[in-house]
């Protein structure tokens, strides 16, 4: 690893990647850490990687690992992330300085991956879906860092949309208060992770990789800040609308039942509906976070070569 600053390491090829301007894409790692178990976790990691390579651009998986913001992790480090899971912990932004000190070994959030995304001077991330503002909130003010961080940090993040479990009007509105435009990628309608329609729209929908890069590389020269990316599950891999609510309703009301509260929130969610419908949603989640993969590192060859 080639070290950048005092908490910074970035990985020798993400490294070399940016210092030749050619495109990298950033991965975050709670997926691998909390998201699903070893070994299908560590041989999801790989194959994402895979993909992003397939489509010429460089993959940065990023982490928080011997008391650094690691951007790059491969190797020894990746299956020791992937071997540990949930006995690592799960890292926002808060929650940075003290495992730092602590030197922790813990996955990163959307947030925390748009940071040190942002500090390594990685442009385009991808991820499953991002968090929100969960359904309740108006009493609980459950809202993800994710949000405000898409206000902040200069990057644009691919997902599936937001996670089902969440408020996605809510989370909509959010987004527009802090300022992040919300494309469509080939669709007009935002999409809700297992679904391709959460039944709202998107600000710009754009048709393909260039059109998008254009924006970003608009958005940025004004100096401001990221870009959210909706970009549906492809339709073969889609759940079922009806079904797919009715299991997220079912697990929502046993998270209430359990006492479930902040960040443990979407863990739990997430495993109580791969529970409930037998492993058919992690098949999903892995198809879109695969598919999101792509078409960031499309962009993100589009951006270097408009860059060029």
């Amino acid at each position: 690893m080639s070290s950048n600053s005092e908490f910074l390491q970035i990985g020798e090829e993400v490294a070399a990647a940016l210092g030749e301007g050619r495109p990298v894409v950033a991965l975050e790692s709670t997926i691998i850490s909390h998201g699903m178990p070893f070994p299908q976790n560590l041989d999801m990691a790989r194959t994402v990687e895979a993909d992003i390579r397939g489509q010429g651009a460089v993959p940065a998986t990023i982490a928080l690992m011997h008391g650094k913001m690691m951007a790059g992790v491969s190797g020894t480090d990746l299956e020791e992330l992937a071997e540990k899971g949930f006995s690592a912990a799960k890292a926002s932004r808060r929650d940075l300085a003290g495992l730092l000190a602590g030197k922790r070994l813990a996955g990163t959030t959307v947030a925390t991956t748009m940071q040190i995304a942002h500090l390594a001077g990685i442009r385009l991330f991808a991820t499953g879906g991002i968090g929100g503002v969960h359904r309740g909130a108006e009493t609980t003010f459950d809202i993800s860092a994710d949000l405000q961080e898409l206000g902040c940090a200069p990057v644009a993040v691919v997902c599936a949309g937001a996670k089902s479990i969440l408020d996605i009007p809510k989370t909509l509105e959010v987004l527009e208060t802090n300022g992040v435009p919300v494309l469509g990628y080939g669709t007009e309608r935002f999409p809700a992770f297992y679904l391709r329609d959460s039944g709202h729209g998107v600000d710009y929908a754009v048709a393909d990789a260039g059109e998008a890069a254009s924006i970003l590389q608009t958005q940025w020269a004004l100096g401001m800040g990221g870009v959210l990316i909706g970009n549906p599950i492809l339709e073969q891999d889609a759940m079922d609308a009806d079904y797919i609510n009715g299991v997220i309703a079912r697990a929502l009301s046993d998270a209430d039942d359990e006492g479930i509260r902040g960040k443990d929130t979407t863990p739990f969610l997430l495993q109580r509906i791969f529970d409930l419908t037998g492993g058919e949603s992690l098949k999903s989640n892995i198809a879109l976070v695969r598919n999101n993969a792509r078409v960031a590192a499309d962009i993100a060859v589009a951006l270097a070569g408009r860059r060029a």
